[in-house]
């Protein structure tokens, strides 16, 4: 374990970061990615010489480099390469095509894109839509004319670029966001914020690093939580990262032992799908010792770490644009379904509708203020009225909708554009959805809000269903399903089957579209039905 000491904030720069782990550790591993080891100081000067290539391309400090990319080392030289020069590094969901493609890329505005031969043929299919002064493949550069090869920008033996008039605040990356409520944001992120959410994530107790340790990741590259749990907490650390493309039930366990990893995060139903294969004798062999699984349902958590022989560690809550906001707290037991108390270096209330901090137990919106500076993100990109409404004065309003109980344990509600008021109440679609999912019949399921008849400024819940394949199921069985097993208020008053539900390219249930198409000719509404649901 060669845990990085940087004395001084200020020196808290991506770039700096690996500088200093190849002065003080640089024989030591960083990077595995199959058969191929990069030591940090290899890493390091691969960093140096893919730097003095992108500036001889014109990549110039405060101007972007984004990647459409597979996970692998090079996206990981790319990062830090731009971060050196004072550019900003920007990544594109590698399920995007098309109209989403072209508008992420052109709204990112980059000097550069890079790309690798697993994904240039979409590249090619809009590149004429595309305005991008320079076009990067690494691999066969021949597939999209005119494009330049990775391999080549490598200038051999080059040194340490100058990184002194380089800050810990200035913007490092773009993260666009999902746009499941509207258009895509791009959060502007520092370096501290990176560095806060890394460090932390190394210093808690629950979720420490020990010298024999090996993380493991298989998320790809453009989501934020792969460079928080695993790149740069690999970094910091002085730990070896090891790096698959892509998730696989099948192959999870062996590549773990290959590897001999001891710690991973999953995503999403990544962990729900292992949990879900068929169980085998040496289920409990293997050398994974740590888990973090977001979200893991509170009743399945023991028995898997009893199934797998490992712990899981306990779940925190963040945002793309402030990392750190709940996490669990050294020496406390965390409540079930809990994701801890309120980190230090913010301030936070929980507000309800009226810009009132709500009471103990009832959901609000989480309001924070930093403390610290450049402890939240910087700004929408290009974007400063969204930038503007999302404070409140001082107040970063999260968007997410939160409970605390009487020892300060948040617990989470709802995004507050998708929670829905009835008679008062805030109601929990994310708690509706999980009611439902309950069924075994169900394979997806998403609730909103359709405004109520009688006030305006009310709604009632809608729950769009898929079913399993061969699955029958009547509205009114789900309905009473869920009111055996549920507050009676859970109960939908609309109940619609569907084929399938509107996804963004990340998985994410694009909920304003099914609030647009509303209740339809064959939806099911219980107060048609005379269907009252019991309290």
């Amino acid at each position: 374990m060669n845990i990085l000491d940087i004395a001084d904030p200020g020196e808290r720069h991506l770039g700096r970061a690996i500088q200093l782990q190849a002065q003080q550790h640089g024989a030591k591993p960083y990077l595995l990615f199959s058969e191929e080891v990069y030591t940090f100081a290899e890493v390091n000067q691969r960093v140096n010489e893919l730097a003095a290539g992108l500036s001889g391309l014109g990549l110039k400090p405060g101007e972007r480099l984004a990647f459409f990319m597979s996970s692998a080392p090079e996206v990981i030289f790319l990062v830090l390469a731009a971060n050196k020069l004072g550019a900003v590094w920007v990544p594109v969901n590698t399920d995007y095509k098309g109209a989403w493609l072209t508008d992420t890329i052109n709204r990112s505005r980059p000097t550069v894109v890079v790309t690798d031969t697993a994904h240039a043929a979409r590249l090619r299919e809009v590149r004429d839509s595309l305005s991008v002064p320079t076009l990067v493949i690494h691999g066969a550069h021949e597939s999209i004319p005119g494009a330049v090869s990775l391999e080549s920008l490598y200038c051999e033996g080059a040194g340490e670029p100058d990184m002194s008039g380089l800050h810990a605040g200035d913007t490092c990356s773009v993260l666009w966001t999902s746009g499941t409520t509207g258009k895509a944001k791009g959060v502007m992120q520092s370096h501290n914020v990176w560095f806060n959410a890394a460090l932390a994530a190394n210093e808690a107790c629950q979720y420490g690093i020990a010298t024999d340790d090996i993380i493991f990741t298989v998320l790809p590259m453009y989501n934020s939580a792969v460079w928080v749990t695993a790149v740069f907490r690999a970094l910091f650390a002085g730990v070896p990262l090891a790096i698959d493309p892509t998730f696989s039930v099948s192959t999870f366990w062996q590549r773990v032992d290959f590897y001999r990893a001891t710690q991973c995060f999953t995503l999403g139903a990544m962990h729900m799908f292992l949990w879900d294969a068929p169980a085998r004798e040496d289920d409990a062999t293997h050398s994974l010792r740590k888990l973090m699984a977001i979200p893991m349902p509170p009743t399945v958590a023991g028995p898997f770490c009893e199934r797998f022989n490992l712990e899981l560690v306990p779940q925190g809550l963040g945002q793309s644009e402030a990392m750190r906001l709940v996490a669990p707290v050294s020496g406390r037991t965390q409540p079930p379904g809990s994701c801890g108390s309120v980190v230090p270096g913010i301030e936070a209330r929980l507000v309800g509708d009226d810009g009132v901090d709500v009471a103990t137990g009832e959901a609000g919106e989480l309001w924070v203020k930093p403390l610290q500076p450049h402890f939240i993100f910087n700004g929408y990109f290009d974007d400063p009225e969204a930038t503007a409404a999302a404070f409140e004065g001082p107040w970063y309003k999260t968007g997410d909708m939160l409970k605390r109980n009487e020892d300060g344990f948040y617990f989470f509600s709802d995004r507050k554009k998708d929670a829905v008021r009835y008679k008062g109440r805030n109601i929990s679609t994310f708690e509706v959805e999980l009611a439902a999912r309950r069924h075994p019949s169900i394979a997806d399921c998403a609730a909103f809000g359709i405004t109520s008849e009688e006030l305006a400024s009310e709604q009632e819940i809608m729950l769009d269903v898929v079913l399993k394949p061969g699955e029958t199921l009547e509205p009114i069985e789900l309905a009473q399903f869920i009111n055996a097993n549920a507050p009676y208020f859970f109960v939908p008053r609309y109940i619609q089957f569907v084929e399938s539900l509107p996804y963004t390219p990340t998985n994410k249930v694009q909920k304003f579209r099914l609030r647009e198409r509303g209740v339809t000719a064959t939806t099911w509404d219980a107060r048609v039905a005379g269907f009252k649901a019991q309290r």
